[in-house]
């Protein structure tokens, strides 16, 4: 359903000892956050490769059976319900881990791996970074949300109950209301994950506060 090696790398130095695989929201792509490396400012840094995959293209039901790329297929929400086909967020996991096992074949351990997405591709942070069978480095969650929680308690691993997370949202968020973030936060948390989180007055987007913050968090985990 994936392709793995349907993705954009960008590395900040040679030799990288670190990696990001980032995923982008539901209809967008692959290039939708390289602009996010500059920003970043990680010049000083140990070096990261990038990794920005793409979703497969696939019909999603709520916006009318419109092909876009999507992580999985979103059947209908009702408030801040949503309910999703949780066997498109399995074969995404699947291709998740093919990344990571791609990236270790390359020299980079998952200890030194983070998972990162943006609305859906933070959903897709949240599943594939709790369930995954090996502890990570971090995971960074930009305006996402549980797709489905029974899907995580069910498949999650003690490797990462105490992984890192860094989290953040827009209060003015009127696609993915704030409250889903605090609701995956909380859950997080729960799970034993210390979650630095950020709300901004922001719309589903991202903003120049939440890359500094995001700067700083990730260049103490990559010292």
């Amino acid at each position: 359903m994936n392709d793995p090696l349907s993705t954009i790398e960008i590395e900040t130095a040679p030799n990288p000892e670190f990696a990001v695989i980032l995923m982008h929201g539901l209809g967008a792509d692959a290039n939708d956050f390289v602009p996010l490396i500059p920003e970043l400012r990680l010049s000083g840094a140990p070096g990261v490769r990038f990794i920005f995959p793409n979703a497969p293209e696939i019909p999603v039901t709520v916006n009318n059976g419109y092909v876009m790329r999507a992580w999985y297929d979103i059947r209908s929400f009702q408030g801040i319900h949503r309910e999703v086909d949780e066997a498109g967020i399995d074969a995404s996991c699947t291709t998740v881990r093919q990344l990571i096992d791609a990236q270790n074949a390359r020299g980079i351990a998952t200890s030194k791996i983070f998972l990162a997405g943006f609305s859906q591709g933070g959903a897709m942070t949240y599943s594939a970074g709790l369930t995954h069978p090996q502890a990570l480095a971090g995971l960074i969650v930009l305006s996402g949300y549980l797709p489905s929680r029974p899907y995580i308690e069910t498949r999650a691993t003690d490797a990462n109950r105490h992984t890192p997370v860094f989290a953040a949202h827009g209060t003015q968020d009127d696609v993915l209301p704030v409250s889903l973030g605090e609701t995956a936060r909380d859950f997080a948390r729960a799970h034993g994950n210390d979650v630095e989180w950020h709300a901004y007055p922001m719309p589903h987007s991202v903003c120049a506060e939440e890359i500094a913050a995001l700067r700083a968090w990730l260049v103490a985990r990559l010292a």
